[in-house]
């Protein structure tokens, strides 16, 4: 079992800074984020299957970007563990585009989105030993291909179809079978602490906290107690905010990124949430545990 114990700030594998704040990089802000004074940020993230190709105005502002920030990629269509055979033409794709723009973490979902072409939704996988080890061996084939290693994210998901062990202990066994690290998302764990049933905080402290090199926050949006929906619509909350300081008490600083896809609020209301990213890690980083 990973250990529950606080570790140091530092002692994790990220390529980018421990303490770095990010933004994701949507079209919607490009301008906003051109504009956006220095300081306010440290790394962008996007979908590389979004960018791959664009020229014109558009290609030239995540050019520019892309040399003011380090650009971390947040894959949304390889289908980690789909039974469909892996897109080994968009994955040569992705290896230019990461080369291209020096991106030095390269992340996807721990799902699947594709049958017999893509079904535009990232699913959940059944948490079973057989999905253990085709989604491992599929990451494995991914990481020989990009010659780097990948993160992949945990998801949120609304039905486990079939399980034979839970969530954490599944992420576990694929993040070890696959040698692979995690991007954290705080906001999923939260989401499907309430839809689940499960101690978020339990969740947290049972990863392997030397695998995880980033961390997600979003909001979500609430449909009852027991249903959140995650959206990145909408402002993060207090209880997401709350859980994010735990996890770093836990495991220190982590570049932890914001992600919002619409409703974009006035930039000075995103740069308010980029603060508080920077005071909870301040706050809480190689803190020891209550």
């Amino acid at each position: 079992m990973p250990s529950t114990d606080p570790i140091a700030p530092g002692m994790h594998r990220s390529p980018l800074p421990a303490a770095a704040t990010g933004l994701g990089l949507r079209r919607a802000l490009l301008q906003t984020l051109r504009d956006a004074p220095a300081g306010d940020l440290d790394f962008l993230e996007c979908a590389p299957e979004n960018w791959i190709g664009v020229g014109g105005p558009a290609g030239d502002a995540l050019a520019d970007l892309a040399q003011r920030y380090p650009l971390s990629c947040h894959g949304l269509s390889l289908s980690l563990g789909s039974t469909a055979p892996l897109d080994t033409q968009l994955l040569e794709q992705v290896g230019r585009f990461l080369d291209q723009h020096r991106v030095p973490l390269y992340s996807e979902h721990l799902s699947y989105c594709s049958d017999d072409g893509h079904l535009y939704d990232l699913l959940p996988l059944p948490f079973t030993d057989e999905a253990v080890h085709h989604t491992a061996a599929r990451i494995a084939r991914v990481q020989d291909v990009l010659g780097r290693r990948i993160a992949v994210e945990n998801v949120s998901y609304y039905l486990a179809p079939e399980p034979a062990m839970d969530e954490l202990a599944f992420t576990n066994a694929v993040l070890a079978e696959a040698d692979c690290d995690l991007l954290l998302d705080v906001n999923n764990v939260y989401v499907n602490a309430c839809n689940h049933g499960y101690d978020a905080d339990a969740f947290i402290a049972g990863l392997p906290a030397e695998r995880i090199v980033c961390l997600h926050v979003a909001g979500h949006l609430d449909e009852a107690e027991d249903l959140k929906i995650d959206t990145h619509g909408s402002a993060v909350i207090d209880p997401v905010w709350d859980l994010l300081a735990r996890t770093y008490a836990r495991i220190g600083a982590r570049p932890t990124l914001l992600e919002r896809d619409f409703n974009f609020p006035p930039y000075p209301e995103l740069r308010d949430e980029l603060r508080t990213i920077r005071q909870l890690m301040a706050a809480h980083a190689g803190a020891p545990r209550d």
